[in-house]
């Protein structure tokens, strides 16, 4: 029986598997999103959010323990410079999995995996300069009440008005 055993073993020896998590983490690190099959996300999500977690304490056992898992100088480094500071408020869910397409060889659920706070498309309207955000009310409008005869008639003789008289003023 399979009782409490998660872990997808992707077809590998475990050697191999753990090898190609820490390759795959590392370059997820390193160019902040890769495309891979979604068996893979997945797993792949399962390895690298506890490690995201370690790097917002930047002491030098997590060092140590995290690059026990990645193997790659920079990829540590990155994680620990760049990454920990812009996650440091977050309390979870570092990385984004997008299912895209169906590989063409084996039909293969293929997805792009991403760090959520890395993206710039996705980023809130705040970040972005020039964007502001536009005021919107939560209450239904009203519908507008219909005029009296002698209002519409006013409102048609005075809009000429204002029209002729700002040419003559210029």
């Amino acid at each position: 029986m399979r009782h409490n055993k998660k872990l997808n073993h992707l077809g590998r020896k475990s050697g191999h598997r753990k090898a190609m998590l820490a390759n795959m983490a590392s370059s997820l690190i390193l160019h902040k999103h890769i495309e891979t099959t979604l068996a893979k996300a997945k797993a792949l999500r399962v390895y690298v959010e506890p490690l995201i977690t370690k790097s917002k304490n930047d002491t030098t056992p997590n060092r140590r323990l995290v690059f026990s898992y990645l193997k790659q100088k920079e990829a540590v480094s990155e994680l620990f410079r760049v990454i920990a500071p812009k996650i440091a408020d977050r309390p979870g869910g570092y990385t984004r999995i997008v299912k895209t397409h169906f590989r063409v060889g084996d039909a293969a659920d293929m997805a792009y995996m991403e760090l959520v706070d890395f993206n710039e498309n996705t980023a809130p309207a705040t970040k972005k300069e020039g964007a502001e955000k536009k005021a919107t009310t939560r209450r239904s409008r009203k519908k507008a009440t219909p005029k009296t005869e002698a209002e519409a008639s006013k409102a048609e003789v005075e809009a000429p008005k204002t029209e002729a008289e700002a040419p003559a003023a210029e």
